[in-house]
């Protein structure tokens, strides 16, 4: 049976989307998500809703494209408000600094130099925290797995698609989530 919601088969076992992932967040990044949850809340839901029930009142529903797009839209919204409920009554906000500085945790910022002298700045947040543009990765990547527990100057060696890298750690550095 083919049609557009088919996807291809993939073996559980192997499929990394099931590998559970860590409910673990900075303080930073579970206020962001309370902003957009509370917008998303008080602002855009009502101004859809609004639109919706405008457009409604126009007559027949079949061919308004108005409706249809903005109802659409409105369950796109009313969907991620659920989404963004239940997933900040599963996380666990990581609100203060770890026992041991000196040594690689959760919120931590590492600066890594890899085998070319190239020096790479990373930290390790929550899986909904991710941002490649900033360079921080989530916890339960395999750069950041291999990380975990590492001190300043222990070599890393993450095995990639490109082949194995060997890193070093040349910096560990914390914000304090309370300033």
């Amino acid at each position: 049976m083919k049609g557009r919601n088919m996807t291809r088969w993939r073996d559980p076992a192997k499929d990394p989307r099931q590998e559970p992932k860590s409910n673990l967040i900075t303080a930073e990044g579970a206020e962001r998500l309370r902003g957009i949850l509370d917008h998303l809340s008080r602002v855009k839901r009502p101004a859809l809703s609004a639109k919706v029930g405008e457009a409604a009142a126009l007559g027949d529903r079949s061919e308004n494209a108005d409706y249809t797009y903005n109802k659409k839209e409105l369950n796109r919204v009313i969907a991620r408000i659920r989404y963004l409920t239940k997933r900040l009554d599963e996380l666990t906000v990581v609100d203060r600094l770890p026992a041991d500085t000196d040594k690689v945790f959760f919120g931590a910022f590492v600066t890594l130099e890899d085998e070319e002298g190239e020096e790479m700045r990373i930290r390790l947040v929550g899986h909904d925290e991710t941002d490649t543009t900033k360079r921080w990765i989530s916890v339960d990547a395999p750069l950041a797995k291999a990380l975990l527990g590492r001190a300043l100057d222990d070599e890393v060696t993450v095995t990639a698609p490109g082949g194995e890298t060997t890193y070093v750690i040349t910096e560990i550095v914390y914000r304090d989530p309370r300033a």
